[in-house]
């Protein structure tokens, strides 16, 4: 849920549940409670027992927020779902938004993140990201940076995104209320995120490009940038390896020149990795020596 940012878009601050409060509060009682008697002092806490109740509470906690999110997540989508029902918001094919673009002068708004963006992006789109990249440096950016990057942010390349506070109106100084704008995002859940905002702000000709751009075939959309549409959201090592189902998929076309490609950067890895264990023993080896 944090990946998408659909939390602070769609829902407010759930306050503590009573389930929070009676757990707290059998956690302080049980704290101020739980004492034995020691050979020096008469009645003493427990610091390991106190230090596992603090260690339950937190488990509790952090269950409590994922069933949160997923909850939230599940109140999204009903709503998204009834602004395609209700025809608040009209779903396009990649090829149709295409046609749209070219033929009608329809305009395209790109609300990936810049990582995406960089990578490929249709030719006279707009861009205003509804998430991007956090360059902030501050004790939580960093430390959401960490966690993102050991829940496989390593493998995947997702980097941590923050919601663009702008977002709204900085489409509103480009377009007026009456403008037929199509939403695209790198796979469609933001994009639909962004077409709320814009049905909620009055914005009354959305489309939604369905699947986001890495549905789109190379003839569906004019391109511009380095890479195809379907590789701007791949990244990190999955992507060096080529383990990615858009990298599997190009191989099958491609042939074994395009695996050729990918085996020897495996080989290479492994090379490198044997390298840096040799180096590291031959260093040990040194530095006892040293010391003996």
């Amino acid at each position: 849920m944090e990946v998408l940012g659909v939390l602070p878009l769609c829902s407010p601050k759930i306050p503590p549940s009573n389930f929070d409060k009676k757990c707290s509060t059998k956690f302080y009682r049980s704290t101020q409670t739980i004492k034995f008697s020691g050979p020096s002092s008469g009645q003493l806490i427990p610091l390991r027992k106190t230090m596992n109740w603090k260690v339950t509470r937190m488990q509790v906690v952090g269950e409590e927020y994922e069933l949160r999110q997923m909850k939230d997540m599940a109140a999204a989508r009903k709503r998204w779902e009834a602004l395609v029902r209700e025809g608040k918001v009209k779903p396009l094919t990649p090829r149709e938004a295409g046609y749209a673009i070219q033929l009608s002068g329809k305009t395209l708004l790109d609300v990936r993140p810049t990582s995406e963006r960089n990578k490929a992006w249709v030719k006279g789109s707009v861009w205003i990201p509804i998430f991007d990249v956090d360059d902030k440096f501050d004790a939580g950016t960093l430390s959401k940076k960490a966690t993102n990057f050991m829940m496989g942010g390593w493998w995947s390349g997702v980097p941590t995104l923050s919601y663009n506070s702008q977002f709204l109106s900085k489409v509103q100084e480009k377009f007026p209320k009456d403008t037929d704008l199509i939403v695209a995002c790198q796979k469609g859940l933001r994009s639909l995120a962004a077409c709320e905002l814009l049905c909620n702000a009055g914005y009354q000709n959305v489309f939604w490009v369905q699947g986001g751009l890495e549905a789109a075939e190379e003839e569906d959309l004019q391109r511009e940038g380095s890479q195809p549409f379907k590789f701007a959201g791949i990244g990190g090592l999955s992507e060096f390896l080529g383990w990615t189902d858009q990298q599997r998929a190009a191989a099958a076309k491609e042939g074994w020149q395009y695996r050729l490609v990918f085996s020897a950067r495996m080989v290479g890895l492994f090379l490198a990795a044997d390298a840096l264990y040799i180096a590291a023993q031959q260093v040990g080896r040194y530095l006892q020596e040293i010391r003996s």
